[in-house]
Order: C-alpha cells, then sequence, then structure tokens
C-alpha cells in the first residue's frame, strides 16, 4: 500500500469512526453490544472483534500502523458505509442496526 492509499484509509477511517477509543472499549463491555451482530458458532460477533482492533487502531500511532492495520480499516470503512444505506425507519435509538454500528466504531446518533 502506497503512501496516497495510507492517507486516504486513514482519513476515510477517521471520518467514520466517530466513537472515542474509551467510549467504544465500554459499549463494547455492555450486553447490547455483544448481543448485536452474527455470531459464529455461539461465540464473539465478528463486529465486537473488531470492536475490539478498532480500539487499538485508534490509540495507535499512525507511524506504528501496519498494512494489515490499514486493510483492517478499510474493512471497517467499508462495513459503515454499507450498513448506513440499510437504515430502518423510525426511531433507531435501540435498534440492532445502531447496535451493530456502534460495534464498528460507529454511532450513527453522534
Amino acid at each position: 500500500m502506497d503512501d496516497s492509499e495510507r492517507k486516504e484509509t486513514w482519513d476515510e477511517f477517521h471520518e467514520l469512526v466517530n466513537m472515542k477509543p474509551a467510549e467504544l472499549e465500554k459499549w463494547l463491555e455492555s450486553a447490547q453490544s455483544q448481543s448485536a451482530g452474527q455470531h459464529k458458532d455461539g461465540g464473539e460477533s465478528t463486529g465486537h472483534a473488531s470492536g475490539r482492533r478498532i480500539v487499538d487502531l485508534l490509540r495507535a500511532k499512525k507511524g506504528d500502523l501496519s498494512d494489515d492495520d490499514y486493510q483492517h480499516m478499510r474493512k471497517v470503512t467499508g462495513y459503515v458505509r454499507r450498513h448506513l444505506t440499510q437504515r430502518p425507519s423510525g426511531d433507531v435509538r435501540d435498534t440492532r442496526w445502531r447496535h451493530s454500528l456502534m460495534n464498528w466504531g460507529h454511532d450513527p446518533l453522534a
């Protein structure tokens, strides 16, 4: 990945991930967070695992990020963008849709 791709990925990630690391960590501890998303074999959901990695990415120094980190940032931005287009009608405050997005670091009500 070249420098311009890294910059674009960094900018897009930080535009879409609108939760602070401590806020996301606290959210990930909640029952709503742990019940949202797709769970394989009754284990942790993909979004919840991603949320833990997002906390680490948000706390990392830009120069310490690997190509794998940037690939995960791209995965996050792709997920958030796709999920935002599926917004349900009505009040979304307490919906699995919002909870899933929050696991990926984006609170649509922020």
